[in-house]
């Protein structure tokens, strides 16, 4: 009945991330009169945070350049990198309609650009249907001017950049080969223009995940669909037959009950900052406690990030997958407790990564999950993983960007750490260590000194020789990709002369990656495989379409976006049960009530 609810909409989508926006654009484009609400005052979710890539086998920016992946062999490659624990009905669902989502917001608004460069490899690329290519796709830097009053609500990083630094994804290669090319010193040069830009002219750019948030916001503004802000949900209302009908959510100092005629679509993010929660399902995280102390948290994910959906998901009935897993990274972590995402340097010629017994444990440049996931079971077979240390020397930090220290001549007042001394501060901290000798090093960070003489020896050997027939470091297109391109092996190099040094390595997260069991729609399911009515989840509100692994750079992302397009889409279709949604849109069109047409 009407008056049991303040306000009624067909569809109610929680959460303004990646998944909330786009499920929040398509329902309203398939008819349907929809409401976003966001607990926090900011929107963007964890995509803002991102990288912003998203991950599109076959999208249209690919086929515009002549590339089309086959969708059974990338079904194939999911297949095998979930290794069963994910159903071939979502896995066909995601792989089918991923580049129809992207197709369909191209269509809707002109702030969509999609832009596909290959090259950033699949992270299983030699595995059938893996790509050499990659199928990550980005979006076009952005002035954020462009959002006018809503600028101040994009939810901004955690760690910010001096003005006028961004990268767009192809550039920050680039740039960790300043001491190896021409291209990596152009794009210093860039940044120095793009600061003076800033300075002089204003430019406020962004790029990766700011840019492919701010354009959601743009097109939700485009498109008139309202956005709560500071209006966090705390139960889902369901009639007497358990069908959810909506939601109470808190706005204004009182709580509303927000009718959802058709559905309400769940895309609140994981549990990444529910302390309680994540020591309770991620054990492995006790340790990095010890190491960083105990008021700190371990992840890049959306502050806001309490789990709220998943637990208003549970007491509607609904069952849970894999809240034991997350989107794990390998990580620096300063005694600030500030996390630094230890990517390029595993792909760095000169270092090899040794655990507390002073032995390597894996391919070092293995992809950030594969990384985490040889840390936690190595922890939990009583050798210490956690941390565990990348070991380099001198010359490989005067040639390499390091934790994030640039090796060019220091320049006072640089945004990020120069010069050819290690940085005091660094060494003071007792996260990087420096030895003379191996085995000075080794009782810095408490590794038997044979073991890792025997370990550098042993890799210098590998180096030389041009393969690591210990770990296959380097076979790998995904491997390459931050290496030095100027070596036979971009890879391997031997380490030289000391001194040495080690970084010292724990466990960080993009977020969590378990939540609510959906199926191949996004419909929220029970333990017995039944349908929670009315009930959708995507993002990392639901178990991860890709299981424990991850296929390639933007596997959060391009999941999220694409079940928040297939969730609105099974809305729509459910109501008239003849697979076109009810007053579908032309992307030329917009219904009665909206001022803004194309």
């Amino acid at each position: 009945m009407p008056d049991l609810f303040d306000h009624s909409v067909d569809v109610l989508v929680v959460g303004s991330g990646g998944g909330g926006m786009t499920a929040a654009l398509a329902a309203d484009a398939f008819g349907l009169d929809t409401l976003v609400v966001e607990k926090s005052a900011h929107y963007g979710g964890s995509t803002a945070l991102s990288g912003g890539g998203i991950w599109v086998p076959g999208a249209p920016s690919q086929r515009k350049e002549g590339y089309h992946p086959d969708p059974d062999g990338v079904v194939q490659y999911l297949r095998q990198i979930t290794g069963g624990l994910v159903s071939d009905e979502r896995l066909r669902q995601y792989v089918h309609s991923a580049p129809e989502m992207m197709e369909f917001l191209e269509k809707l608004s002109p702030w969509f650009e999609f832009v596909w460069k290959p090259g950033y490899a699949d992270y299983y690329p030699e595995l059938p249907g893996g790509s050499a290519l990659g199928s990550t796709i980005n979006v076009p830097a952005i002035d954020l001017r462009k959002l006018g009053d809503e600028e101040q609500n994009l939810l901004q990083p955690l760690a910010l950049a001096p003005k006028g630094i961004w990268f767009a994804p192809k550039d920050l290669r680039l740039f960790y080969q300043v001491r190896q090319n021409w291209r990596g010193k152009a794009v210093l040069v860039k940044l120095i223009w793009r600061m003076f830009r800033a300075r002089v002219f204003g430019d406020r750019m962004a790029a990766i995940g700011q840019s492919l948030a701010a354009r959601m916001r743009l097109a939700l503004k485009q498109q008139d669909i309202p956005l709560w802000l500071n209006a966090p949900m705390t139960e889902l209302i369901t009639d007497a037959d358990g069908a959810v009908t909506g939601a109470v959510i808190e706005r204004d100092g009182r709580a509303q009950r927000i009718g959802a005629r058709r559905g309400v679509i769940l895309a609140a993010g994981g549990f990444d900052h529910d302390m309680h929660w994540r020591r309770q399902h991620l054990p492995a995280l006790d340790r990095v406690r010890e190491l960083s102390g105990e008021g700190k948290d371990w992840s890049f994910g959306n502050p806001a990030n309490m789990g709220d959906g998943i637990r208003a998901g549970e007491k509607v009935g609904a069952a849970t997958e894999l809240l034991d897993e997350a989107w794990w990274f390998p990580a620096i972590c300063w005694p600030d407790g500030r996390l630094q995402f230890m990517l390029n340097e595993r792909m760095m010629p000169s270092q090899f990564v040794v655990n507390g017994a002073g032995k390597r444990f894996i391919n070092e440049a293995a992809p950030y999950m594969d990384f985490a996931h040889a840390m936690i079971e190595g922890q939990e077979s009583g050798i210490t993983h956690i941390p565990c240390w990348l070991i380099t020397d001198i010359r490989s930090f005067h040639r390499y960007v390091v934790a994030g220290h640039l090796p060019i001549p220091k320049i006072p007042f640089a945004p990020v750490p120069t010069g050819w001394k290690v940085p005091k501060a660094w060494l003071e901290s007792g996260v990087v260590h420096e030895g003379a000798s191996w085995e000075e090093l080794a009782d810095k960070i408490g590794v038997p000194r044979a073991q890792l003489r025997e370990t550098a020896e042993r890799f210098n050997e590998l180096a030389r020789n041009g393969h690591d027939d210990d770990f296959n470091r380097g076979d790998s297109a995904y491997d390459n990709y931050y290496g030095d391109p100027t070596l036979p092996n971009p890879n391997l190099h031997p380490l030289g002369k000391p001194p040495y040094y080690a970084f010292q390595i724990i466990l960080g997260d993009l977020g969590t990656s378990g939540g609510l069991r959906t199926d191949e729609h996004a419909r929220v399911l029970r333990g017995d495989d039944s349908v929670v009515k009315n009930l959708y989840a995507v993002g990392n509100t639901s178990a991860a379409v890709m299981g424990r692994s991850y296929a390639g750079a933007g596997a959060t992302i391009g999941p999220a976006m694409t079940f928040g397009y297939v969730a609105a889409k099974h809305i729509a279709n459910s109501s008239t049960g003849t697979g076109i949604p009810p007053g579908a849109k032309t992307d030329s069109t917009v219904d009665k009530d909206r001022k803004v047409t194309k």
